[in-house]
């Protein structure tokens, strides 16, 4: 028996799907993007390897412009560029290759894998990445499109609002910067448009493949947060935070406010929940239960799956806000 499963997240406080049974070959990914799914399945079902899977489906998110969060034409930051993170990770050989900050590359998880395969380095950055992966023979073209555009002005025009920016003058919830440090706050406070920034914003598709033989392989991409102060990187493209994979045990993938999900390596920890002999489902809950006890309000989701192909997910949500 064989499944392919995408999975898309809808409102309810806590969302808990229970593990799924155990079949493979399997292709698992977070949110609709059932092209995404497809693409990887029928490298599976031409042979290909589970790594090949996870590059060919993120890929076609990548052309697809999935919900506007991955690829190129979406999430402009504070300068109007659109930037892309992305990272694919081998469970047999425990290698990865990932890239963060890359620009005028649209083959973002393309260039993940190539760090991977002809680098003995993990992650590169920024321009350097972008020079990389031209060496490596990748098309330089404009990640800028007219919708990115308008979404960058129109931005511009509600006085930079939402972004990102906390204790600093101007008042970031009224204006836009250069900012500067506000001198002498007592404590740090929450960002000012924590509750105005769309969820999607914060969108990612993360992608687990296991192959007949139970090899694992997991990838992400993501153009990152709308309006982000240039630079940033979430937790898409590191390792144990945006998605892990190991062979011996099964692969995991997170989604949501990647600002927060990184520091806690969601993915490592559910992949180690079922080392410790964990169904996906229950590894996937207590993985997200762990983020919730330090931030009750975040929003974000993992899935997961073993190297048998028993699968599961847990989301938590904002009560006011539907994921599609």
């Amino acid at each position: 028996m064989r499944i392919l499963l995408f999975l898309s997240l809808w409102l309810t406080l806590i969302l808990y799907i229970p593990g799924g049974e155990s079949v493979l070959p399997l292709v698992i990914n977070t949110w609709a993007f059932q092209s995404a799914t497809e693409t990887a399945w029928k490298v599976l079902e031409q042979g290909g390897s589970s790594l090949d899977a996870v590059e060919k489906g993120c890929a076609q998110c990548e052309i697809d412009q999935c919900d506007g969060s991955v690829g190129y034409g979406g999430s402009p930051d504070e300068m109007g560029e659109t930037t892309l993170d992305a990272m694919i990770m081998d469970g047999n050989t425990m290698n990865v290759g990932a890239v963060a900050d890359l620009r005028r590359i649209k083959n973002a998880i393309g260039v993940a894998r190539a760090v991977l395969d002809y680098s003995k380095h993990t992650f590169l950055v920024g321009e350097s990445a972008s020079l990389f992966a031209e060496s490596m023979g990748f098309l330089h073209e404009d990640l800028t499109t007219v919708k990115s555009r308008s979404i960058y002005l129109n931005w511009l025009n509600q006085n930079c609002q939402p972004n990102y920016w906390r204790n600093v003058v101007p008042d970031a919830s009224k204006s836009c910067g250069p900012y500067k440090p506000v001198k002498g706050f007592k404590e740090w406070k929450n960002l000012h448009t924590e509750n105005k920034v769309n969820l999607h914003s914060h969108d990612t598709i993360g992608m687990i493949a296991v192959d007949e033989a139970g090899n694992v392989a997991t990838g992400t991409s993501t153009n990152g947060a709308t309006h982000k102060i240039p630079g940033r990187v979430g937790d898409s493209p590191i390792a144990g935070a945006g998605s892990y994979a190991d062979s011996t045990t099964g692969g995991a993938a997170a989604t949501g406010n990647g600002d927060l999900m990184m520091r806690f390596l969601p993915s490592y920890q559910a992949v180690e929940y079922m080392r410790l002999g964990m169904e996906p489902s229950k590894a996937c809950e207590k993985t997200i239960s762990r983020i919730q006890k330090h931030f009750p309000a975040f929003f974000g989701a993992v899935i997961c799956a073993n190297n048998s192909g028993s699968y599961g997910m847990c989301c938590l949500l904002i009560a006011s806000y539907i994921f599609h």
